[in-house]
């Protein structure tokens, strides 16, 4: 079974072409290809699926623990450029179906090569059913205060950008205690579908640095979706303003809004190598 693999910004991702249908990994089959140390390495799996809907393709997408996800940022613009590059769908805008419903995403191509791809990502939810309701004094809505973790109580600003996420403030992120808040936070009871978990800190105007304990995953060099969720909190918290450069350990996004109040994302897509799996178990979808 061929398999290509890619990053974005430094969130890599085993890709599999069924776009003429197949079988989809199962749980198991992740776990073991995204090992770092005995499989192909990844902090997941893309399936390139037939589309249901009226778009050009449909991304299923495994994260490493074999849960599957409904959206990724990162996962999508690498998705884009394989369709673009391996799969004949010469388009420089695109749509593509997912479970947090169809992206529209246009393409900078160079020379026959993707260079960037920015994203649509739909307008934010500051309140979705895998979110707590706010209880900030002030009313504001996305602010919540977390009990019951190892650091005592922390102020937080909750958004699904199509998957769950907690964005907390701090002063320096590279002191931030992502290994032990992170998956606290992520497996909280206020989150019945588990929640990724952003730590920001503000570096300037329109500037921010973000690390990610993503949901199913860990700690991970980026998160396109995480990146949305950290501009939105901090412009919703008077932080900062769009456009916003979020600088992640595995590269830098930019985030900006549409008049629609859409958030885009514009970001690289990079292909590392291509292999042959043996495996050929799976489930069909």
């Amino acid at each position: 079974m061929r398999f290509f693999k890619y990053h974005g910004t430094g969130n890599d991702f085993v890709v599999l072409d069924r776009l003429s249908g197949g079988p989809l990994p199962s749980p198991e089959e992740v776990e073991a290809w995204c090992r770092r140390h005995t499989g192909i390495g990844a902090d997941g799996v893309i399936c390139a699926c037939p589309p249901v809907a009226g778009g050009d393709a449909r991304m299923c997408i495994f994260n490493a623990d074999g849960s599957e996800a409904e959206m990724c940022g990162n996962g999508i613009r690498c998705l884009a450029r394989f369709l673009y590059e391996h799969a004949g769908i010469k388009k420089n805008e695109m749509l593509i179906e997912t479970a947090a419903g169809s992206k529209s995403l246009s393409l900078s191509v160079e020379a026959g090569e993707v260079r960037e791809v920015e994203v649509d990502m739909g307008a934010p939810e500051l309140a979705a059913p895998d979110l707590p309701a706010s209880d900030d004094p002030a009313n504001r809505p996305g602010v919540v205060s977390i009990s019951g973790i190892p650091e005592g109580p922390v102020d937080a600003f909750c958004v699904s950008m199509g998957n769950p996420h907690c964005v907390i403030v701090v002063d320096d992120v590279s002191q931030a205690p992502v290994s032990t808040l992170g998956p606290a936070i992520e497996r909280h009871r206020l989150f019945p579908r588990r929640v990724n978990v952003e730590f920001v800190e503000v570096t300037g105007e329109g500037r921010l640095k973000v690390r990610v304990w993503e949901r199913g995953v860990g700690e991970t060099q980026a998160c396109g979706t995480g990146a949305c969720a950290a501009a939105v909190a901090a412009v919703n918290l008077d932080r900062c303003s769009f456009p916003v450069h979020v600088a992640l350990p595995g590269g830098t996004l930019v985030i900006s809004v549409d008049q629609h109040g859409h958030v885009l994302m514009r970001g690289p897509a990079v292909e590392v190598f291509r292999g042959e799996l043996t495996s050929r178990r799976g489930k069909e979808r």
